[in-house]
């Protein structure tokens, strides 16, 4: 052995996920357009499959078939399985409500309230939130940050004296929040911290990371031959670089409208029953997807490229059906554990919301934490008290002064409660508003009030008292 060789043994793990996993997980991320867009496009492009309402194929025998029974079963595995949910969690919940009873409330949820809603339940410390909040208060309309750190740092002092580097560390964190890549300073930014968040071992993620740091321009041109010129790598290379940067989307928050009439269609329905509240699937979350007969017969008996073609496109539709039935499952068994434990807000509303993090529920149903947000953002509930997006009913606690906790979402009910029983002409101050709060138990900083008052959309003090003299006047 030559002198200085060596010989190592490295010791690794890598999480490799099953493709029918990885169409599950996508589907169930999916919100209520975005399903019914991939549920077209695979009904057009998949001769296997059908709509159940559809004529059947001409034997009407079941589409199963010896050659093909079994041999796709979905091995969802332990992250996302339901073998052993808690008793009473099923997709079957008892008769539907009346749907036509039902009216569809206006999505308003925007970027910004999105973000917040993510910074709360961070665990920031008071500093970094406040550093978190001023990134997102100066987000353009596209969740776009133009203001440099230093500008950022300025407009926090004197309440808050930071250095750069701690605004530039929130700045990172809040760059990973959902959608990937928000509060960006360039299209080239997005890109990398999108492409940078995903697995290590990505084929061709070096050389992709390295064409948006250094030849954007090209990129943006789909010049392949300059590409090839400056990087010397060959045109392969350089298409499967191009393959990962077009999983990215140079628009992550594109889907945050700017249009008023956004109207959203419950996902699920919260209804009353004998026995407390149940939780229904909207009909239409269910596609009603099946198997064509007649072209799995001819799959059994094609040979060659057709017979490759076929089977793999049969793989694909039992795939997608086994998805949707599992995105369901998913979403009707997170709403369970919500509704169980934020009865209180049912019966009560607002006030009666209980701190509630997304692990807990994770834990209940056993699922990961991110299946639980997944599951969550920008799927809705219909309830006798409105139509919310599931996340809102998560929320951090708050201590009382006698030891227990409320939820953060609360005592914002509560401060809007306060303010809306103020005399008219003599509005309550933030730091009256805390000596109030103080008085049921809760103690906040006054700060913290006038973060919460922000966050309803209220005004201060003196914009409200101007605004009663002139209501007088």
């Amino acid at each position: 052995m030559k002198q200085g060789a060596s010989l190592q043994l490295k010791l690794g793990q890598k999480l490799k996920l099953a493709p029918q996993l990885r169409q599950a997980i996508a589907l169930l991320q999916l919100n209520r357009v975005e399903l019914r867009q991939t549920i077209r496009e695979a009904l057009n492009t998949n001769p296997l499959l059908e709509r159940a309402d559809e004529p059947l194929g001409e034997s009407g025998e079941d589409a199963g078939g010896d050659e093909f029974e079994g041999d796709l079963e979905v091995d969802y595995g332990d992250d996302y399985g339901f073998d052993d949910l808690p008793e009473g969690y099923s997709v079957s919940s008892g008769p539907a409500p009346n749907y036509d009873d039902f009216v569809s409330d206006r999505a308003d949820e925007s970027l910004q309230h999105h973000l917040l809603w993510q910074v709360n339940l961070a665990g920031f410390s008071e500093t970094d939130e406040a550093i978190a909040r001023a990134i997102i208060y100066a987000l353009d309309e596209d969740g776009y940050l133009h203001d440099d750190l230093a500008t950022l740092r300025a407009s926090l002092a004197p309440e808050y004296l930071v250095s750069i580097e701690e605004v530039a560390a929130v700045l990172e964190r809040i760059q990973h929040f959902e959608p990937i890549g928000v509060a960006s300073r360039s299209v080239g930014e997005s890109l990398l911290v999108q492409l940078k968040a995903m697995p290590s071992n990505t084929p061709a993620l070096g050389l992709a990371c390295h064409l948006v740091e250094r030849h954007l321009e090209e990129l943006g041109k789909q010049d392949i031959r300059a590409l090839v010129r400056a990087t010397g790598m060959g045109e392969k290379e350089i298409h499967a670089a191009l393959e990962v940067i077009r999983r990215c989307n140079p628009h992550p928050c594109s889907r945050f409208g700017r249009d008023d009439e956004n109207y959203i269609v419950p996902d699920v329905y919260v209804h009353p029953a004998e026995d407390g509240w149940r939780v229904t699937l909207n009909p239409d979350n269910d596609p009603g997807l099946q198997l064509n007969d007649m072209y799995v017969k001819l799959a059994k008996q094609a040979r060659g490229e057709d017979k490759k073609y076929l089977s793999d496109r049969l793989q694909e539709a039992r795939w997608l059906i086994s998805g949707l039935e599992m995105r369901n499952q998913t979403l009707q068994a997170v709403t369970r554990a919500i509704v169980e434990r934020q009865h209180g807000f049912f019966s009560e509303g607002e006030t009666g919301l209980r701190p509630l993090l997304q692990r807990e529920v994770a834990e209940t149903i056993g699922v990961h934490e991110s299946t639980v947000s997944r599951a969550t953002t920008e799927k809705y509930a219909h309830t006798p008290r409105g139509t919310f997006e599931l996340k809102y009913f998560f929320s951090v606690g708050i201590d009382t002064q006698d030891g227990q906790q409320v939820a953060a979402t609360a005592v914002k009910a509560r401060v809007r409660r306060l303010i809306g029983e103020e005399m008219p002409g003599k509005p309550l101050s933030d730091q009256a508003l805390a000596d109030r709060l103080s008085e049921s138990g809760i103690k906040l900083a006054r700060r913290t009030v006038a973060k919460y008052r922000e966050q309803l959309g209220i005004p201060g003090s003196a914009q409200r008292r101007r605004a009663a003299r002139l209501q007088t006047g």
